[in-house]
């Protein structure tokens, strides 16, 4: 496995998110878009996905570990959720919004997903066989 390769997309991500977040910020994309925090949960979910499987140093493929990096990546965005909706609750007034939550743990889920995927297909380096 290539760990270079990893932690640069990993860097990359993070400033994209960063950069996309700032821009939605100031720019009240939040409030005047109304699904742009459906792509950045799965954005999330792509770097948190991408983060454990570099935390955990999965070199070969086992069930065990991509089903603790889905679990934690669930864990990550359903304590996200719980900040999201206190800090809601005392800045903005809004009500709790079962639908809204369950739709961003879900992207949370499928950006976890995809970084899976993403990992086996592009950075772990598959070995041919050469007889």
């Amino acid at each position: 496995m290539d760990f270079k390769r990893l932690l640069i997309r990993l860097v990359s991500l993070i400033f994209f998110i960063f950069l996309l977040n700032y821009l939605a910020m100031k720019f009240y994309w939040y409030s005047s878009i109304w699904y742009l925090d459906m792509p950045m949960h799965f954005l999330g979910g792509v770097w948190l996905g991408l983060i454990f499987i570099w935390f955990f140093k999965l070199n070969e493929i086992r069930i065990k570990v991509i089903l603790k990096i889905i679990l934690c990546v669930l864990l990550v965005g359903i304590l996200w959720e719980f900040f999201e909706n206190i800090v809601n609750s005392y800045t903005t007034q809004n009500i709790f919004n079962v639908l809204d939550t369950i739709s961003d743990i879900l992207f949370d889920l499928s950006g976890g997903l995809f970084s899976i995927f993403y990992f086996l297909r592009y950075i772990m380096y598959i070995e041919k066989n050469t007889i």
